[in-house]
């Protein structure tokens, strides 16, 4: 059996460090504060100096040095209205950051003592934070695939009752990891899946597919396209393989079966995000969390 390989000491980011670094509600707040306006500097609105800003005691409050005005890191992150404490919000995503497969809500309410709607409602702000809009794959071999999530197979319709993903990963080189979108589809079809393709995938790359047939043309888009032929039970003929987006599939279904046990078509799209986000970043082990509470302030209004 392979020995399993230890995350670099320079990549662990440990339950200690944690409570180190935002031992309460205080630290935390000053952590967002000079995500959004480092070193205290901002902009005031009432006066226009660019200046220093204070932190104003009992408040979640910064004040203008010049003139007194009030600026609000919170203001605008998903953390803005909230009743639960900062720390509680930082530790959920401590512990989203730190796993493969995703944690349950339920999880935190036993971690952290809040109620199971209040945990809920909490990851899914944070999975609000996770979508890489304008991502492209630059890889020139790219891997493309199509699975379905939920329904039953017992009836005879079970794949009319699924809602379909599709999937494309770059495959990984000495230089750089592969990265991987996956996204909600309204179905399989062959304008659908050229459209995805033609979106996310930059022209000129290898598209690597099975024979699915609404594959077929995709060399019409300004792709080279090899395929592997699933349908005659041949699955890796030299480097003509699916084996890397297949294997990103068997994290999600393996997650979404055995940590959420059930995902709504409606919020499905949120968990692949979570899902991307952390295998697109699988090299920087659980200082995930950082990257993580770094969206907050890019995705703040």
């Amino acid at each position: 059996m392979k020995p399993k390989q230890s995350i670099p000491k320079e990549l662990r980011y440990t339950v200690s460090d944690f409570n180190r670094e935002f031992p309460n509600d205080d630290s935390c707040l000053e952590y967002v504060k000079e995500q959004r306006f480092p070193g205290g500097m901002a902009k005031c609105e009432k006066c226009s100096k660019e200046t220093k800003h204070h932190r104003v005691s009992n408040r979640t409050a910064y004040a203008c040095q010049s003139c007194g005005d009030h600026i609000y890191p919170l203001a605008g992150t998903v953390f803005e209205k909230s009743t639960t404490s900062l720390k509680t919000w930082f530790y959920a995503m401590y512990l989203m950051g730190s796993t493969r497969c995703g944690i349950s809500a339920k999880q935190i309410q036993r971690e952290t003592g809040v109620t199971y709607k209040t945990a809920w409602r909490m990851f899914r702000q944070i999975r609000t934070l996770l979508q890489e809009d304008g991502l492209q794959l630059e890889g020139s071999t790219i891997e493309m695939d199509e699975m379905f999530h939920g329904g039953h197979r017992r009836t005879s319709s079970w794949r009319d009752n699924k809602v379909p993903v599709v999937g494309m990963a770059e495959r990984s080189t000495p230089k750089r990891i592969g990265r991987v979108v996956a996204r909600v589809a309204p179905d399989v079809k062959r304008q659908t899946l050229h459209g995805i393709a033609k979106e996310y995938i930059l022209p000129a790359s290898t598209v690597f597919t099975d024979d699915y047939v609404s594959y077929d043309g995709l060399e019409k888009q300004g792709y080279a396209h090899k395929r592997i032929r699933h349908s005659a039970k041949v699955y890796v003929s030299g480097d003509i393989h699916t084996n890397t987006i297949e294997g990103f599939w068997s994290t999600v279904k393996r997650g979404i079966g055995g940590v959420y046990h059930n995902v709504s078509a409606k919020y499905l799209q949120t968990y692949l995000n979570e899902y991307c986000f952390r295998y697109n970043r699988r090299d920087q082990g659980n200082l995930l969390f950082k990257l993580i509470l770094e969206q907050v302030s890019r995705k703040a209004s």
